[in-house]
């Protein structure tokens, strides 16, 4: 199948020609029609499968069909709401490049910053909006933003948003947009309480669903160095002391593991930034632009920062915590070994880790190679994986108890300002 076939407006091909695509990934090739047809649209998709561009083609065409081609002051029309200012911005780029030959104005919003300049391109009219739960409903609390004319609904990332405790935030937005409306659901995983969030959403909804992503590409080679836990800081030391002069994305698991691990890399002299969500946005583009001129050598990133971040010719990236899920491994060290390049991902596994290491094996059916030659051997016996299993259960269960804790204090301190 190519574009042309999918029945786009004139302004939208040109706009797919000049980026030079001529052939939809699988989930464009099945949402686009379903969209253009005002359908509800429930997708099961990673990052990487094209989905941005699932929702954003048809969305610019739908509403140009609803406002035609007209500069004037127009309602907002669809509004996409993602967790991660990333997200937001990388999306509100791919807008920008399908809308290109259109008037239709769009405008992207987020914390972290202040909120004048946003104000102000909303202030001018936005018929596509994307944007963080949280700046959202500040700026439609402030009344800089009216719902009532909404006919499009896009949650991008609904399973890291409810990781990132974003569900009170969600269920306050459905309670003010117009009930009347269709509906795009984006998700790569779906647990019970996603599948209860999207029945309340959706109407009727047309599913598609595009295959976890298993393959890692031939470029790419794969190294694991087994160690144990208090020796990994100094593996990794060992291991960058061979790479002097490349640039290197280390993967953290948490925002203060990601902080902890550039001042140990510091201090042994390595030069190292780290980037995740808790950084203001000015400090994280200014990081990601250091890191891209190789100011810094080493970017130690967690994963939600990490989405929507493209580092070309990027050849080595390290796993310094091992990912529970085999699926965030594959898109981790997708980040090297691109448009035919050598990419080398290395892992740096402690005994707890074993088990995801061979959940990765299993999943692309590739052997890592195991690098046995280095001076921090693993010793320490592994928990089995029946044991992992309850582990990651209890850790998970922890891990919502908190952010719905922290969401619930929050709304407490809101009730008493309003006082």
């Amino acid at each position: 199948m190519t574009f042309k076939e999918l029945k786009l407006i004139a302004p939208i091909e040109r706009a797919i020609e000049e980026k030079g695509y001529e052939h939809p990934t699988k989930i464009q090739a099945e949402a686009i029609p379903k969209v253009l047809s005002r359908k509800d649209v429930l997708g099961i998709a990673q990052t990487g499968t094209g989905k941005t561009a699932a929702f954003s083609i048809p969305i610019i065409q739908l509403i140009y069909q609803i406002d035609g081609n007209t500069s004037l002051h127009k309602p907002l029309r669809a509004l996409i709401v993602t967790p991660t200012r990333e997200l937001a911005i990388q999306i509100d780029e791919n807008i920008r490049a399908y809308n290109k030959h259109t008037h239709l104005r769009h405008a992207v919003i987020f914390g972290g910053v202040k909120q004048n300049k946003q104000v102000e391109e909303l202030k001018k009219g936005v018929q596509i909006l994307v944007a963080t739960p949280g700046r959202l409903l500040d700026l439609i609390d402030q009344s800089y933003i009216n719902v009532e004319d909404l006919k499009i609904l896009v949650l991008d990332e609904a399973d890291r948003m409810l990781d990132m405790g974003f569900i009170h935030d969600i269920r306050k937005l459905l309670k003010i947009i117009p009930k009347k409306r269709q509906t795009l659901f984006f998700s790569a995983t779906m647990p019970d309480d996603i599948i209860a969030l999207s029945k309340n959403m959706l109407h009727k909804p047309e599913r598609v669903e595009v295959a976890r992503k298993s393959s890692v590409v031939d470029t790419i080679r794969q190294r694991v160095y087994y160690t144990n836990k208090e020796d990994k800081v100094q593996l990794l030391h060992h291991i960058l002391q061979s790479l002097k002069k490349e640039r290197i994305l280390v993967f953290s698991r948490t925002k203060h593991g990601a902080d902890k691990l550039v001042k140990k890399l510091k201090k042994l002299g390595h030069e190292a930034d780290a980037i995740h969500g808790n950084k203001s946005q000015n400090k994280r583009q200014s990081t990601l632009k250091n890191f891209k001129n190789k100011t810094i050598k080493i970017l130690v990133a967690t994963d939600i920062a990490a989405r929507g971040i493209d580092i070309k010719l990027l050849k080595f990236v390290i796993n310094f915590d091992i990912p529970n899920l085999p699926e965030t491994y594959v898109h981790r060290i997708g980040r090297s070994g691109r448009a035919g390049e050598e990419g080398m991902a290395i892992s740096i596994s402690e005994p707890e880790e074993n088990v995801f290491v061979k959940e990765i094996e299993k999943l692309t059916k590739k052997k890592i190679e195991v690098i046995q030659d280095h001076p921090f051997p693993q010793t320490t016996k592994p928990m089995t994986a029946a044991e992992k299993k309850e582990w990651n259960k209890e850790k998970q269960r922890k891990k919502k108890e908190f952010f719905e804790n922290r969401r619930n204090n929050k709304e407490k301190r809101g009730k008493k300002k309003g006082r």
